[in-house]
This record gives C-alpha cells, structure tokens and sequence, in this order.
C-alpha cells in the first residue's frame, strides 16, 4: 500500500506516519509537507533512511506539485491545514486559501490519478457550540471561526466529489488532541512551556470552555480504523473520553510542574469562543475502536515530553512566535 499524507511533518501528521509505520511496516508512506512555521524538520528526521519513507517539500496549493506528489498513491490522508483559531482571526485569508483551495486542489488530483481512498481530516469545531447531549455526524454544521468555517467548506467541498465524481472519501472529525511534537501555540503545550519558563499563563475569560480532549496515539488509531474499515462518503467522529474545562488542565499543568497556581492570569476572551465541544464517536467504536489513554495519565506523559524535549520547543519560540503571542494577547 502507498499512502501520500499530506501535512505529515505536523504534530497529528508526525504523529499518524509513526503509528502507521509501527502497525502497518510494510506500507510506503510518503510525507508532503510546506514546512510552514507549524512544521518541523525533527518530526519527520526520524523516519529518513527508513524503507517505504519518502519526503516531498511541497504546497497544497501549487497545482503542479500536488499533481506530481499524488502520482503512483493508492491512498491519500490530509492533514495539511492552517489550524490555530487565534491565527485565524488575526488573518483569515490563509485558512480560506490553505483549507478550501488546498483541500480541492487535492481532491482533483486525486480524482485524476484514480486514488483509491482518501481520507481528509477534520474537527469538532465545525459543529459549533454544544450546550448538551453530544455532536453526531449527521448534525447541522454551525462553525463559528474562520478556521473552523474553513475545515467545513473543505468538508463539503471533499463530500461533494464523492457524491458527484465517486472520489472515495472519508471524513474524520476529532476532537481536541495533545501529545509529543504539538507546536507550543497550542494550548496545552503553550501552557507547559510557558510554566516551565516561569512565565504568566494567560487564560481566556472564565475558563470554563469544555473541551473533549484526546491524546493523539488514540486519535491516531481511530484514523487507522476509518482508513481501513470506513465506508466511502460517511464521516466518523474521534473523541475522547473525558470532558475538561480549561481551568481544569491549566491547574493540573501548573501543579504537575510545580507551579502556583496564581500564575494563570485571566485575560479578555477570544471572538466568539466555542463554549462547548463533545463527540458522539458511536459509530466508530461499533468497527471497534476505542480511546485507551485517561486524560490525566496522557497529560502526564505529554509534561514529561516536552521536559525531557525541551530543546524542540525552544527552537520554535523565535522572533516570531513572540510577535504573534504579543499581538494575540496584547490585551
């Protein structure tokens, strides 16, 4: 089997190409990636040399290069996406470009070389807000970001070759992940490196946004499972199992590194910020997959990472990322 992930030198990407390699070692994978600022050359460093490996440096929306990346693959999985909703309301127009162009950009290509299966990533975010019960799959749509509008328009977009040229595609839509080589603009480890750096963790609002967090080993195998028993045109939730107020996780993050509590300072919360997320993941758990990590326990052990890494995330926390932590909490 010849898998193309696209976005694969990315925190979930990285992450999917490791697990896949680790379960399935005879597929060929191919890793094409625009090494934005999100990416990192060390996540997929250690897959070089690696039978069944190769990397390709490339842009989802160059045309040409994804015609020419997508030749000769069985399987297509994208994750490559701008993803940080705060990136997105300081500048929208790169989620549109990336999330909708890239994503049809792809889809074509796809339908052009005859790929047999394509799997585009998703997010809970496009279900919007969730005062009770649980997002199921078939529920109305209602992002509320320009990057969760963005992901939706791309889903549409990605069902409408299915139904219209019988591209066959799956959707995955998964709630919020956290592990080893998430980039530290996210909140988790932002919170982490930032208590390791003696410095304020600046928390939106109340801190009382749920969200149903997952560690990436288990979103990763629910992938796994979409990829190898999905129904082409179905989309499949991947949630966790627990749901986690975000004062919760910084008071836990700050206690586990020894840190008072008081250096979590309230701050102005962000344009509409989503309340509530929850996942009705059912219908993938009746093929048999199952989340295996307790949120507290893989919280442990992404700490424990990003203390013993702390070299990887150094490296990220340049010149620019401190301008885009000034301007989005300036307030």
């Amino acid at each position: 089997m010849k898998i193309l992930v696209t976005g694969g030198a990315g925190f979930i990407g990285s992450n999917f190409v490791e697990y896949m390699f680790r379960n399935h070692p005879n597929y060929s994978i191919t890793v094409f990636d625009a090494m934005t600022y999100a990416s990192n050359p060390e996540t997929v460093a250690k897959f070089k040399g690696r039978k069944g490996f190769r990397f390709i440096k490339g842009d989802i929306n160059n045309t040409a290069a994804v015609n020419r990346a997508i030749k000769g693959h069985d399987w297509v999985v994208n994750f490559a996406a701008e993803t940080h909703v705060d990136r997105s309301i300081l500048g929208p127009g790169a989620f549109v470009e990336t999330n909708v162009k890239g994503t049809f950009n792809l889809l074509e290509a796809a339908r052009n070389s005859g790929v047999k299966k394509f799997l585009h990533i998703s997010t809970d975010e496009v279900y919007g807000s969730v005062a009770g019960g649980k997002s199921k799959e078939g529920d109305m749509l209602e992002p509320t970001s320009p990057y969760s509008s963005s992901k939706a328009a791309a889903d549409l977009i990605a069902l409408s070759y299915f139904r219209t040229f019988g591209l066959p595609v799956i959707i995955t839509r998964s709630s919020n992940n956290f592990g080893p080589y998430q980039h530290p603009e996210k909140f988790i480890p932002f919170f982490i490196t930032r208590a390791m750096e003696g410095a304020e963790l600046p928390l939106y609002g109340d801190g009382k946004n749920v969200r149903n967090w997952i560690f990436v080993e288990d979103n990763c195998s629910g992938l796994d499972t979409a990829l190898h028993k999905g129904k082409p045109g179905e989309v499949y939730n991947i949630g966790g199992n627990v749901e986690v107020p975000n004062i919760m996780v910084a008071q836990a993050i700050a206690e586990s590194l020894g840190v008072k509590t008081d250096k979590i300072k309230r701050v102005k919360d962000r344009p509409a910020h989503d309340r509530r997320y929850a996942l009705d993941s059912s219908k993938l758990k009746k093929m048999g997959w199952k989340p295996r990590f307790d949120f507290f326990e893989a919280l442990g052990i992404t700490i424990a990472w990003y203390t013993h890494n702390r070299d990887w995330w150094l490296a990220l926390k340049d010149k620019k990322f401190r301008e885009y932590c000034r301007k989005n909490y300036k307030k």
